[in-house]
């Protein structure tokens, strides 16, 4: 598909594609944030953004792959494991039931760079959080390896590890201890992530964290995990969680992370999030990888095996605009975000 860019006339100018209908271009806003200059920077390699403060630890080397997955697969049974009757015990001696098993995923291989966002799509019971459990390395493969260079920050069972009985409060640093994080980096971090979860986590924090609300709890569990000094971060179905501006606060916070030169590795159904955060797409079918390339084209070719002739490709002239129409929302919140990071650096001053 053609990644050429279209022609943009100044703004109040019409501009007509080959089907003539309007080309998209970039308009100015009330509220675009300081130093937009739609009419003499349309790409983000226009703008030269600063680079931002990191504290990760990066162990693998410049140019070297941070996740490298090498003929990986993993095998399952078929049916639920169950207890051995008497009889099967005494006079069979095992199981009347056969073990049939299936391979969830098979001769997967690919390999991610530092600072890459990458998307994994596919139909459910595809593999998608099977290799996402497998890179945390919570699942040990059946054959080859996935080779995780650095450390990584696992979005992926928010509450998982967080202990009912005790408080929020407890929760916090016990969730942050089992990562790695010292007491004192805790200490230092504690209002941060309460902050973040918000106004009703705050007001819990001594109250066991049984009867906090589900979103309380993924609201704590995203609030801790993306604390966490970690190169990679591993995402699965988590960024659409809470309310609207809960759900921005996440977006905002992954921006800034990324920002830092983080890597991403992010499965979901949802493409507004893949093409938001993700340059790059991996299409997993039938348990093995059938598609690698940029993410709106990996995300067309997905839609279009999953709807079939009910799907409608948009030209190469469409998706380019479609590029430049998401290139243009990243570079207004880039230039917020460093808006943002000017105020906080101010008000420390």
């Amino acid at each position: 598909m053609s990644d050429a860019t279209p022609q943009l006339g100044p703004v109040g100018d019409l501009v007509l594609g080959e089907n003539g209908k309007p080309r998209w271009r970039p308009e100015r806003r009330p509220n675009d944030p300081p130093g937009y200059d739609p009419e003499h920077k349309r790409t983000l390699a226009d703008y030269h953004f600063p680079p931002v403060p990191s504290t990760v630890d990066w162990k693998s080397q410049p140019g070297e792959p941070v996740i490298e997955v090498e003929n990986l697969g993993i095998e399952f049974l078929r049916g639920r494991k169950r207890n051995l009757s008497l009889r099967e015990i005494v006079f069979r001696g095992g199981s009347a039931h056969d073990r049939e098993t299936f391979w969830a995923l098979r001769n997967l291989n690919f390999t991610v760079g530092r600072g890459e966002a990458v998307g994994l799509v596919g139909g459910n019971g595809g593999g998608k959080s099977t290799l996402l459990k497998m890179i945390a390395g919570t699942l040990l493969p059946d054959e080859g390896r996935a080779l995780v260079r650095d450390g990584v920050a696992p979005l992926i069972e928010l509450t998982g590890g967080f202990i009912g009985e005790l408080s929020a409060r407890e929760n916090v640093y016990l969730t942050a201890g089992l990562h790695g994080m010292s007491r004192e980096e805790i200490d230092e971090r504690f209002d941060d992530i309460v902050d973040f979860a918000g106004p009703q986590v705050r007001a819990g924090l001594d109250v066991p964290y049984r009867h906090f609300s589900s979103g309380m709890q993924v609201r704590l569990g995203f609030a801790v995990i993306t604390c966490l000094d970690e190169p990679i971060i591993l995402v699965d179905e988590v960024l659409a969680v809470g309310d609207a501006a809960f759900r921005e606060k996440c977006y905002n916070r992954m921006e800034n992370l990324l920002d830092q030169g983080r890597t991403l590795f992010l499965v979901s159904h949802s493409s507004g999030d893949l093409l938001r955060f993700c340059t790059r797409g991996l299409y997993l079918n039938g348990g093995e990888l059938v598609g690698d390339g940029p993410m709106d084209e990996i995300m067309d070719r997905y839609m279009s095996d999953l709807m079939g002739k009910a799907h409608q490709s948009p030209t190469p002239e469409e998706m380019a605009d479609q590029r430049l129409a998401r290139e243009d929302g990243q570079i207004k919140r880039r230039l917020q975000r460093e808006e943002d990071r000017r105020a906080r650096l101010g008000s420390t001053i």
